[in-house]
């Protein structure tokens, strides 16, 4: 979408008036200008939507003329059935999102594939002249989140991070509370999330007829399928594809933590502790982790599996965010009253961000640098656990401090694409 151009619909009103004298029937309905509630065709968003299963298909169905001014056109998938059920409702099915980002009339691109694709899509469809919306974890490396950043950075894209509770008011007023300094001085950050697993069938199975199991893989090794790769909790669990809840679910609490403190752009920190790393089965990424980082401001960081939850612990009081809730002691800290939450609001705000960023050419709420900062920390925590070691990162210079070989390997993993 090049806002310096005329729309179509400046082009249309010129039409009318050009034609006004000439006795030639013309008429334009009132779908081509909108309305009250409806944004005319000419001034919506073209989306499309890479990757449309249980999580594609339900930002598919949030993105809308009605709700956001984006207009879906397209819709890629390596499964036929999923792409065929959304094409009924968001434009035409291709089965390689490649011919996708060849279209000139697609202004942004909404990635909800496996984790393991998300970045490689993100980067072509940048490099295309696209905008994106990931989903998140962001990258299967330090590595490929900063040549993301680097490559947005480049291309003058926009950048929308999946991180819907962004646009909460109860953890807006959150981070207000903490900022204001009346927590006093901040001593450390509990940051929980979901515990991964072990487990899955190793057993190979055939590919289901209208599988694209080859384009699904994509960056990851070429591996026989199985049944439980391909769905959850294979897309979440299995280091190929991912580096699993440490990310996956990690994402939202960490982000939380990113928002309000800015420690971990400060200079250099300290990242160990330990998990376990399964040998059985098929689902081989970190669970039952307990982390400790130490800021270089002295704060004392602790991140751990359990639900959900941010705690900020200060001299004069504690806040706790998750999801739902906002909590402090004293409870004096909070106001008597402020809007009840509702997740479903905050999912459309932050569609709603993007497209309004496409459109404006603002940051959007959840941008590139955002999403580097805390899925890094992920991997900082990832590479600890598996190597035994305490990793040292500079974010100043995005690089590891006095580090192994065995460590500065990880930051890096050889790709097919």
């Amino acid at each position: 979408m090049n806002s310096k151009k005329p729309t179509r619909r400046e082009i249309l009103k010129a039409g009318c008036a050009t034609m006004a004298g000439m006795a030639v029937p013309y008429a334009i309905t009132s779908t081509a200008l909108g309305s009250k509630d409806k944004l005319p065709a000419s001034e919506r968003v073209a989306l499309a939507h890479i990757g449309v299963g249980n999580r594609g298909s339900y930002l598919l169905k949030h993105y809308s003329p009605e709700g956001c001014g984006a207009q879906s056109v397209a819709v890629a998938d390596c499964y036929a059935k999923h792409r065929e059920a959304a094409a009924k409702i968001g434009g035409k099915a291709y089965a390689d999102f490649r011919d996708i980002l060849a279209r000139d009339d697609v202004d942004g691109v909404v990635v909800a594939t496996p984790d393991h694709w998300h970045v490689p899509i993100a980067i072509m469809a940048a490099r295309a002249g696209k905008d994106a919306y990931v989903e998140k974890p962001l990258g299967l490396t330090i590595e490929q989140d900063l040549t993301c950043q680097k490559v947005f950075r480049k291309h003058k894209r926009i950048f929308q991070y999946g991180t819907q509770q962004r646009e909460a008011t109860h953890l807006r007023l959150g981070r207000d509370l903490l900022q204001s300094g009346k927590l006093g001085k901040l001593k450390a950050i509990e940051v929980k999330a979901p515990n991964g697993g072990s487990g899955g069938s190793t057993a190979t199975a055939p590919v289901p007829s209208g599988f694209d199991y080859d384009m699904w893989l994509g960056p990851a090794p070429k591996v026989p399928y199985t049944v439980d790769r391909c769905k959850p909790s294979g897309t979440y669990w299995i280091y190929d594809q991912s580096i699993g809840y440490l990310a996956g679910w990690g994402a939202h609490p960490l982000d939380v933590m990113i928002r309000c403190y800015k420690g971990d752009l400060a200079g250099p920190y300290t990242v160990e502790g330990t998990g376990v790393v399964p040998t059985e089965g098929l689902y081989d990424t970190v669970y039952d982790w307990d982390m400790k980082m130490r800021m270089a401001d002295g704060i004392k960081i602790t991140f751990k599996p359990g639900p959900n939850s941010t705690k900020f612990i200060g001299s004069e009081g504690r806040l706790e965010m998750t999801r739902s809730t906002l909590r402090a002691f004293p409870k004096t800290l909070l106001p008597k009253s402020f809007p009840a939450h509702s997740h479903q609001r905050n999912v459309e705000n932050h569609f709603k961000s993007f497209v309004d960023s496409i459109r404006s050419r603002e940051e959007a709420s959840s941008p590139i640098d955002d999403a580097v900062r805390s899925d890094v920390i992920s991997h900082l925590c990832d590479m600890a656990v598996r190597t035994g070691e305490k990793i040292t990162w500079d974010p100043r210079k995005q690089e590891l401090i006095d580090s192994s070989e065995k460590a500065k390997a990880m930051l890096t993993r050889p790709v097919r694409i």
